[in-house]
């Protein structure tokens, strides 16, 4: 029986593997891994006769759940509205991290999430240089289906191989090599919303390091103008241009999003619904017709799932800040917090200008960085479930704990 457990263990631990190296490279390959981990994951609860065990990060995401649930229902199409929210079924990668990346495993899928990343940069750069993905009509993608998607991933890992460098003892070598493919293969992505959280969450980590590598900043900002081509470079200063297209019409949808807001307030338009009634809400001086979200992170769960989603999404916010803090001040949890806190400061910032929180590939990877820290730290005292036989358990967590060591 120890014998099949253990089989079960490594199985589910090895899909888990298999499923972080996808959440990078393909949707559909990433989905068919977590599902697969999470049975195995059922399947060694049931043999073990464990319950699981919860990390606080993950009531507000329950509650965030439960609350575009009740926007479904009061939809103004709740079969699209129901067919949208699958991605609330994402949130079980919070749990299933949490119990199988325990210890040095979390470290392991810190540097697997840093080598694939390291991979698509590489792919990007050659989509750019060679393939003719050189400009706003055709921008490099990676891997993925979109260029938001693959500039979003790239931010976080930047995050999280940046962490590494500035807070580990060991294993500095590999994402420091690896750090400049991955800028620059988000710069040739222009796109402006990735940029600035990348920004911000590498700032973070200089604050948390020292200060005074703050002052490291201006001496990036030079290599990169002048080491970019003319095209980034102009994609850069667009941003401060209140002419630019996409800037106005971003200031048009926060107007027609506070528009929705006012108009339902408790339950939101519904998942999927924005597009559906833009038209109704847009200003004059809107520059498209119609836009599939509002490009805004908190205005976007306002005005699709209501005001009470937007305080669990909140919620969620504040308890991760606080669970990483505590991470931070643990030695065997510190640099994957750090590399946490970069990705929860680069998600808000960028979520400014872009939906990132809906993207599943993105959120999906955002709730891996999140858990890592509480794995890596975790301890029976952490557990927040008892088990139906603590004799067992902690039979069980003996096992385990020298099988670790």
């Amino acid at each position: 029986m120890a014998v099949h457990i253990t089989k079960v263990e490594n199985g589910a631990i090895l899909a888990l593997f298999l499923f972080v190296a996808a959440l990078q490279v393909s949707i559909a390959a990433s989905a068919i891994l977590l599902t697969a981990t999470l049975a195995l994951l059922v399947s060694l609860l049931i043999l073990k006769n464990e319950r699981p065990e919860i990390p606080p990060i993950f009531w507000p995401l329950l509650l965030y759940a439960l609350a575009t649930m009740v926007s479904v229902a009061a939809s103004l199409d709740p079969l699209t509205s129901l067919q949208d929210s699958k991605e609330v079924l994402l949130f079980l990668v919070v749990p299933v991290v949490y119990r199988l990346a325990r210890g040095r495993t979390a470290s392991t899928l810190a540097t697997i999430i840093i080598s694939v990343g390291a991979v698509t940069a590489v792919f990007g750069i050659v989509q750019y240089g060679i393939l003719n993905y050189d400009h706003l009509g055709q921008r490099p993608q990676g891997s993925m289906g979109h260029y938001m998607t693959f500039s979003g991933l790239l931010m976080l890992v930047i995050g999280l191989a940046t962490a590494r460098i500035l807070f580990n003892t060991c294993d500095r070598v590999w994402p420091a090599l690896v750090l400049p493919a991955l800028g620059v293969a988000l710069a040739l992505t222009f796109t402006r919303s990735a940029w600035v959280g990348a920004c911000v969450g590498v700032s973070l980590l200089f604050v948390l390091k020292d200060l005074r590598l703050l002052a490291a900043a201006p001496v990036i900002a030079a290599v990169f103008f002048t080491l970019a081509p003319v095209s980034v470079t102009e994609r850069v200063y667009s941003m401060f241009d209140l002419q630019d297209p996409t800037n106005r019409d971003r200031l048009a949808m926060v107007r027609a999003g506070t528009r929705m807001v006012q108009d339902h307030p408790l339950t939101g338009v519904g998942p999927d619904m924005v597009q559906e009634v833009y038209a109704n809400y847009r200003s004059a001086d809107a520059v498209n017709e119609n836009n599939p979200h509002l490009h805004n992170v908190p205005l976007q769960i306002a005005a699709e799932r209501g005001v009470p989603a937007l305080g669990a999404w909140l919620w969620f916010v504040i308890i991760s800040v606080r669970e990483l803090i505590r991470g931070f001040q643990r030695p065997e949890s510190r640099t994957l917090a750090a590399g946490g806190l970069a990705a929860t400061g680069a998600m808000l910032a960028a979520g400014m200008f872009e939906y990132n929180f809906g993207d599943s590939e993105f959120l999906m990877l955002f709730l891996v960085l999140l858990t890592l820290p509480a794995a890596a730290a975790y301890s029976p005292k952490d557990s927040v479930s008892i088990p139906r036989d603590s004799t067992r358990h902690r039979s069980s967590f003996r096992q385990d704990s020298a099988l670790q060591a």
